[in-house]
């Protein structure tokens, strides 16, 4: 017996197709309306991936911001928005030509930092909790005997004494004050680090040796060690300097005092990631700074502070180039010889007041950073 015949025309194949696929079900009355899952059209561009797009010519290039085409060499080209700014109207200011890709500021954005708790301050700085009094009784001891030798030693400038900062007393305020730098240094991506990291892949501690030094270092003598290491344990329990970190649309986050700091007294140590010179020739980090200069340039070594750092990071570099911007200068970068290693160190030059803010000389002695950018 032969089969029944089916209707196989094209018709009616994507008939029975059409009837086998899902469909949604049908709304019933009183169901709340269906949620709009689209999303506005601002929200999708300012998420999505930007392609650099090169123009045929960039003679006509002018600066977003003084709307002057006048040194070409200094001219930023965004790579997002495609616009250009000259390296000192971008607020803050560029101080070397970036490598890689590069985002005016418009374009990078900028996520709101909350502030921090009294715990959180607490963990991030890693505090001691736990107070030592026979650190506090031999760190009064160490300040009387300064207090008695302060007068002869200053006829004799040179041959000065350094002076451990003196902490705030009030504990609100000194949360405050750690509140500033932390919220700096989560604003930057960074770690907070009191002390010079050595990572794999980087110049080795053994690298840190002051006796391959071709010149600039001074000796720390044992009273300024004694003073050094006051110093220290006053950061581990949390005592820092008296010193606020606030923004500022031109140069960046900078650092004022919140007290009057004394003429000669250590304001930080400058610290980072050591690495040697030669590996960073070409890095466009703009925190770096000198730590060995040795007879041979695969000797030196200098401290990146783009990971790792401490409020020595946003202290400002004066602009060497000009009588007005010397003038600022309060503190001086001095590099010294402590136990062997070479170390950086802050060092007031001068009575800082309170509400200064702080500037030094970027270069140190051996002027090889272009400061004629800075505010």
């Amino acid at each position: 017996m032969a089969p029944a015949t089916t209707n196989s025309s094209p018709s009616a194949q994507r008939h029975v197709g059409f009837s086998r696929r899902t469909q949604a079900p049908r709304q019933l009355d009183g169901d709340s309306p269906p949620v709009n899952k689209y999303r506005m059209l601002s929200e999708i561009m300012a998420r999505a991936p930007y392609a650099v797009v090169e123009r045929e010519t960039y003679s006509d290039l002018l600066c977003d911001q003084c709307g002057s085409g006048e040194l070409p060499e200094e001219l930023l080209l965004c790579d997002k928005c495609d616009k250009g700014f000259h390296m000192k109207c971008v607020r803050p200011i560029v101080v070397r030509i970036p490598i890689g890709s590069w985002l005016c500021p418009n374009c990078q954005g900028g996520k709101r930092v909350r502030p921090f708790s009294q715990k959180k301050i607490i963990d991030f700085f890693g505090i001691r909790r736990s107070s030592d009094d026979a650190n506090d009784k031999r760190s009064s001891q160490d300040a009387k005997k300064r207090k008695k030798c302060s007068r002869p030693l200053v006829l004799h400038k040179k041959k000065r004494r350094l002076l451990p900062f003196v902490p705030t007393k009030d504990l609100n305020r000194r949360l405050k004050q750690m509140g500033s730098l932390a919220s700096a240094l989560t604003a930057l991506n960074m770690e907070f680090s009191d002390h010079l990291t050595y990572l794999p892949g980087m110049a080795p501690r053994c690298a840190n040796q002051a006796l391959l030094e071709n010149g600039g270092m001074q000796t720390l003598s044992k009273e300024d060690m004694e003073t050094l290491e006051q110093c220290i344990a006053l950061s581990k329990r949390g005592e820092f300097p008296p010193f606020m970190v606030v923004y500022d649309s031109r140069e960046g986050y900078t650092v004022e005092a919140d007290d009057l700091i004394k003429d000669m007294t250590i304001i930080a140590e400058y610290t980072g990631d050591v690495d040697y010179l030669d590996t960073r020739e070409r890095d466009d980090c703009d925190s770096m700074m000198t730590l060995l200069l040795g007879a041979e340039s695969s000797q030196s070594l200098v401290i990146c502070a783009d990971k790792r750092g401490n409020i020595a990071r946003f202290i400002s570099g004066i602009n060497n180039h000009t009588q007005e911007g010397r003038k600022k200068q309060n503190c001086k970068c001095v590099r010294y010889n402590v136990n062997g290693e070479c170390r950086v160190f802050l060092v007031a030059i001068r009575d800082i007041s309170k509400g200064e803010r702080l500037y030094y000389d970027y270069n140190g002695h051996e002027y090889q950073y272009p400061t004629h950018h800075f505010v």
